[in-house]
């Protein structure tokens, strides 16, 4: 959005690469001592003016598990999800690789998270509203997810995503540090981590929580399309 927000992020993230290699170095051999595959996932991203960037994550699923169960969406105790993966993501360390993503371009600290490059559809299709949270680089937290993370449905993401792309403009850096602030607080209450809530799945199949998950997608797509 501005010169002064790509320093910040560059400088911030040198800093916290920095702190945190050894701590980086452990998670990934953790992750490869506790299950078959490679440390650090690699996943096509819809970023900015809707291209596809690789987004790097720890990995906290088994090997191939969007072929497997639910596909994209995870819920609690979600047989996928490793041992290490569980703590991962309850603390988001698995998040951390996304600080190379933002030294090479690909993301900010701070902006509307990238969703799966085919998770909403195809960009082109996209409504107005939904095609202007794409105006700025994603980001490794954001306002929607300071406000509910995986809890909310896409439609109210836009809304939250659109409303910090408004507030950047009106109160610049300082809301990114707000919001920065907000992230750090969730992550100690480690809250809303989940795209399916536990009592909302429970009782049900992988194939019926499936379908569940996919019918939301698809009516936002349909809904984003009017």
């Amino acid at each position: 959005m501005n010169l002064v927000k790509r320093g910040i992020d560059i400088l911030l993230s040198l800093i916290a690469i920095i702190i945190l290699s050894p701590l980086l170095l452990i998670i990934a051999i953790a992750v490869k001592i506790d299950s078959k595959g490679v440390a650090l996932f690699r996943q096509g991203r819809l970023t900015e003016n809707g291209k596809v960037f690789t987004m790097y994550k720890f990995r906290t699923m088994v090997e191939n598990a969007e072929q497997m169960g639910t596909g994209l969406f995870n819920y609690a105790n979600d047989f996928r999800v490793t041992r290490v993966g569980k703590f991962l993501r309850k603390t988001s360390l698995d998040e951390l690789p996304q600080l190379f993503n933002i030294i090479k371009g690909d993301m900010s600290i701070v902006g509307p998270r990238p969703p799966v490059s085919y998770e909403l559809g195809e960009y082109e299709d996209l409504s107005d509203e939904y095609k202007r949270r794409f105006t700025v680089l994603p980001g490794i937290t954001g306002l929607a997810q300071v406000s509910g993370r995986n809890e909310l449905p896409w439609d109210e993401k836009v809304k939250y995503d659109n409303q910090y792309i408004d507030l950047f403009k009106k109160y610049g850096i300082l809301i990114d540090f707000k919001i920065i602030f907000l992230t750090i607080v969730n992550v100690f209450k480690m809250k809303d981590i989940y795209e399916v809530k536990e009592e909302d799945s429970e009782g049900l199949s992988d194939e019926e929580i499936a379908k569940r998950a996919t019918d939301a997608v698809t009516e936002k797509a349909r809904s984003s399309q009017k």
